[in-house]
């Protein structure tokens, strides 16, 4: 991917510095944060020292992959998130599919339109092998945008998180798609 995206409905561009304000506003959200830290929000500060520059980074190192900022085209309003990058323990050609949107987005179907673009593309013009992506296992909405993606069940597995959040004793899901398994 350059530097942009574009689906019906939906820009993914590529973050930019400035966009520290709508990553904290994101990550403030309870609801938002519930199954990656039990709702506590990502400080300012951790997005503004790590996780942007970590972004940012990204692009430099695999140009075509990364973090990409979700926009609405038709308002301009920033709604999330999508992540589309290989894997740092993976083999080559696989990369892992990730989302993270507004509350306000939620059941409007731009996770499985966001998801479904990068899939495509990754595969016709990346020259992605797999794609792969995990959640909690009870994170029930995040299964099913998967599922809509073309993604399949492949496990479910149990990490040892330090500070587990509710619902982590059911343990994590992964789902895939193969290059060879993908419907045109």
């Amino acid at each position: 991917m350059s530097v942009h995206l574009t689906t019906e409905r939906l820009l993914l561009r590529r973050f930019t510095a400035a966009d520290v304000d709508l990553l904290v506003e994101l990550d403030s959200d309870p609801q938002v944060m519930r199954y990656l830290t039990g709702g506590t929000p990502t400080p300012r500060e951790v997005v503004e020292r790590e996780l942007l520059p970590r972004y940012l980074d990204a692009y430099r190192r695999h140009p075509s992959f990364g973090h990409w900022a979700a926009i609405e085209r038709a308002g301009g309003e920033f709604l999330g998130w999508f992540e589309f990058r290989p894997h740092r323990d993976g083999p080559p050609g696989e990369v892992e599919l990730g989302y993270r949107l507004r509350r306000a987005a939620w059941g409007r179907g731009y996770a499985t339109e966001g998801s479904r673009a990068l899939v495509r593309h990754g595969f016709t013009a990346l020259g992605v092998d797999r794609v792969f992506a995990t959640t909690m296992a009870v994170n029930l909405g995040s299964r099913r945008v998967m599922e809509k993606a073309g993604l399949r069940l492949v496990r479910t597995f149990h990490e040892d998180w330090p500070e587990p959040v509710e619902g982590a004793e059911h343990g994590e899901v992964e789902y895939a798609l193969e290059r060879a398994d993908r419907q045109p």
